[in-house]
């Protein structure tokens, strides 16, 4: 028999409606990371309306882009055969990237053309609030069961690794660490404290993957398409966030 060390609490009762936990969890985290912006805006001297304009957008687009990769890149057989279904968003199927690249598109482009701030700045700021909310989010996995690993044998016991909970304790860790660099003088150059979240993000995702044991879409080269994108950005991130570009600062 395997053990699951998640999936304990995907959904719970109060006053006759049944509340599913991904999504009350999922909430939480964008309302923790509005606050943190919020706080993070005043203190940098930029608007905090604007911040929260963006975040909107990234918010809409990362929703969107979230459910679209799901549904293209996951499970697409099952969504043509059953359009329909594409707009069943409370049987879940979201996938972080998804959201995340749309979003920081769209969020980027709206910086660039809406705005018409420096890049760099506005990626600095949203940093931590993206290590935060993921964090958080991660949990709701942790609840629910989503993202499980594989079957490992400890004490004479079958379980599954906790791939959500390591998720969880990475990006806990990267939260603190861009916290502690960001006001170091070799991280003064805009946009530099984002990339090295994305290094460092892209890192533990890259070690939750090798654990994960889920339905994740087809495989290339033994690697899942979110490994696939976790190396790219990781090396993006390095080539871009620690080579000049003076383009981020204007």
């Amino acid at each position: 028999m395997i053990h699951p060390l998640s999936g304990f609490l995907p959904s719970f009762t109060l006053f006759g409606a049944v509340i599913p936990v991904y999504f009350l969890v999922s909430a939480l985290a964008f309302v923790a990371g509005l606050f943190l912006l919020v706080r993070r805006a005043d203190r940098s001297g930029l608007s905090r309306n604007r911040a929260l304009d963006i975040s909107l957008v990234l918010m809409i687009s990362g929703f969107i882009g979230s459910r679209l990769f799901h549904v293209f890149f996951e499970e697409p057989a099952y969504y043509w055969a059953r359009p329909w279904l594409v707009f069943d968003i409370w049987s879940g199927g979201f996938v972080w990237y998804g959201g995340a690249l749309l979003g920081a598109l769209c969020s980027a482009l709206f910086v660039r053309f809406w705005v018409k701030e420096p890049l760099g700045r506005w990626l600095d700021l949203f940093a931590p609030v993206a290590a935060l909310g993921y964090a958080i989010g991660r949990v709701a996995c942790v609840l629910t069961g989503c993202c499980y690993g594989r079957v490992f044998s400890w004490a004479g016991e079958l379980d599954r690794h906790p791939t959500q909970s390591y998720a969880v304790a990475w990006e806990l860790g990267v939260l603190a660490v861009l916290l502690l660099l960001e006001r170091r003088v070799w991280l003064r150059r805009p946009g530099q404290l984002f990339w090295l979240w994305l290094c460092l993000h892209a890192c533990g995702r890259l070690m939750m993957e090798s654990f994960r044991d889920d339905p994740r879409g087809p495989a290339l080269l033994g690697l899942s398409i979110s490994s696939w994108i976790s190396l790219a950005l990781l090396v993006a991130a390095v080539v871009v966030g620690f080579v000049r570009r003076p383009f981020l600062a204007k």
